[in-house]
């Protein structure tokens, strides 16, 4: 299979990036400086990711809203033209979530959907005729961390004072970009849809501006920190947003969506399991499929575990019955060995305080 490569690709190679394949692209996994210190950069400082590997299916018209109120969970008329919102496209027969998805909503009748990377034909087939697959038009850069509209202001202050889940369109250097203040750090930050052509000046712009360069790697590390799902992990073929205590996505009141009676049949049902978060004892990390031991109840499942490069020890996602509450001890059996975790309230890391524009 060839796999895809980002506008920036050669960028990445030029900074000695290790590249891996994910979701069909070839993407930096992290660079010489190494994940944890990526990491615990966007903690403190400013770090960019490439993240074009994420689709972009772009709807317009005048019947563009209504399309995807009915494709989607929640109710984009909560929010507006110039925001972004959080949703879900779900399987019509059991409400799994067949991806999570961003939605930039970028002017009266055009929309921008960002679905994950190996989930963006569904998106386009799930919308119908007239939603674009774009993708291939533009790079996404991330800007994450508590300095990132600092430095951002620096080089295009027009762009830093985005919003948070506010969308705009600003110009660089005479091209338009779609500026979003969406991430996927838990920290605060920016991300900038820009012309493919014009990908790599921004780039270089950015790290003049003092940016650090991330990877993938440390991107998972810090969603998990933030106790973000991850779609194929929290989500995916069997999840629903129920399960998974998203239940907020979901816009009752709004009228029909796909998937919405096989939702609501396990809502009147009540779930069978619950997503929890689990802090674990020790610096050994624990890892997705691994067996979480419940007293007096059936065993659960990590979703997604690693070493919390801020805490100091090990963190899990894990699906576990209904039953298990906040403060509740369990066990992870990692290998026949188990370790003692506390189920506690998300996210792990809070956000640090953003660096005032100057």
């Amino acid at each position: 299979m060839t796999l895809r490569t980002s506008p920036l690709d050669a960028a990445h190679r030029a900074l000695g990036a290790k590249m891996v394949e994910f979701g069909g692209w070839d993407m930096p996994l992290s660079y010489p400086s190494g994940t944890l210190e990526e990491h615990r950069s966007c903690r403190s400082g400013a770090v960019a990711f490439d993240v074009s590997h994420l689709g972009t299916v772009r709807i317009s018209g005048p019947d563009a809203l209504d399309r995807l109120q009915r494709a989607f969970t929640n109710d984009l008329n909560k929010v507006g033209p110039g925001r972004a919102q959080y949703t879900h496209l779900l399987d019509p027969a059991d409400a799994s979530v067949v991806d999570d998805i961003i939605v930039w909503w970028v002017n009266h009748d055009t929309f921008d959907v960002m679905p994950n990377a190996s989930n963006t034909t569904g998106v386009v087939q799930a919308l119908g005729e007239g939603a674009a697959d774009v993708t291939s038009s533009r790079a996404i850069i991330a800007l994450q961390g508590p300095d990132a509209r600092r430095r951002l202001a620096t080089i295009w202050p027009d762009a830093a004072t985005t919003g948070r889940f506010h969308v705009r369109t600003v110009s660089w250097n005479g091209t338009l970009c779609v500026v979003a203040g969406t991430g996927y750090t838990g920290e605060d930050g920016l991300e900038v849809a820009v012309p493919a052509s014009h990908a790599p000046s921004f780039w270089d712009a950015v790290m003049a501006a003092g940016f650090a360069p991330a990877g993938l790697g440390a991107r998972d590390t810090l969603r998990l920190e933030a106790a973000l799902p991850l779609h194929g992990h929290e989500l995916g073929k069997g999840i629903t947003p129920l399960q998974a205590g998203l239940g907020w996505v979901v816009a009752w009141d709004k009228g029909p969506f796909v998937g919405r009676d096989a939702l609501e049949a396990e809502r009147d049902a009540g779930v069978k399991r619950r997503l929890r978060a689990l802090r674990v004892e020790g610096r050994r990390p624990p890892r997705a499929d691994q067996v979480v031991v419940v007293p007096d109840a059936e065993p659960g499942i990590v979703t997604s575990g690693n070493f919390s490069p801020i805490l100091g020890h090990g963190i899990a996602l894990a699906f576990v019955p209904p039953s298990v509450e906040i403060g509740d001890v369990v066990a992870i059996d990692g290998r026949g060995e188990q370790v003692q975790a506390t189920v506690v309230t998300p996210p792990f890391v809070a956000a640090t305080p953003t660096n005032p524009i100057d």
